[in-house]
């Protein structure tokens, strides 16, 4: 798709209502509305609404793919051969490649994190199956890394710890700006997006990593 200035406009106001008020609540005519274009506008260039909903997560997976699929090549990792990475240099590959995304909101890592937990929140069996798709140069090549270098887990506790580290990292990374206020509020303090990756990452490379539970 040709990113037109008028398909910018309704991506960017699709963006920011569907993670400020969920996919479901959002009608097409509050879209609109803030883009300031007519219906028609939105139908000849997307279609429908699942379109557009896939269109909006199209614009932060296309640079993120190309980002991993980069960081990848260029550390060996997963060839014959090359280099076997730490599950901090995976999860720091992943995290830094979020921050790099080129968006057009001040905020736009953190509502492209909101709204991939609200795809798996709300009620979006086309989006799932549609990530899927778009999301296999990052995310298949992520879980066959952390398989590697987990082999003493079962298939059952590495699939929920892979949850619980994207779960943690969704969570963190959506609400950067609301936890740093509350940080500055209560301890004097602050930090920029840069430092929380430094801190979240050995927190999540730890219970990844950790001793099998051994529950039968």
């Amino acid at each position: 798709m040709a990113y037109t200035e008028t398909v910018d406009r309704i991506l960017d106001a699709a963006e920011i209502l569907f993670a400020e008020k969920g996919f479901s609540e959002t009608s097409l005519r509050m879209i609109t509305g803030q883009a300031k274009v007519n219906l028609a506008a939105v139908n000849y260039h997307f279609g429908s609404k699942n379109a557009l909903i896939q269109a909006v997560f199209n614009r932060f997976l296309s640079p993120l793919n190309d980002l991993m699929v980069e960081g990848l090549k260029a550390n060996k990792w997963g060839e014959d051969g090359g280099n076997t990475p730490t599950i901090e240099d995976v999860l720091r590959l992943y995290t830094q490649s979020l921050l790099k995304i080129p968006t057009r909101h001040e905020n736009g890592v953190s509502i492209f994190m909101r709204l991939l937990g609200l795809a798996y929140t709300q009620s979006q069996g086309h989006l799932r199956v549609y990530l899927e798709g778009a999301y296999s140069k990052t995310f298949w090549p992520f879980l066959s890394l952390i398989k590697q270098i987990t082999p003493e887990l079962t298939t059952s506790e590495r699939f929920w710890r892979t949850q619980f580290v994207i779960g943690s990292m969704a969570f963190t990374m959506s609400s950067i700006q609301p936890l740093t206020d509350i940080l500055e509020n209560k301890a004097g303090s602050d930090a920029n997006p840069e430092q929380v990756i430094d801190y979240l990452v050995p927190f999540l490379a730890a219970g990844l990593s950790s001793a099998p539970s051994n529950l039968k």
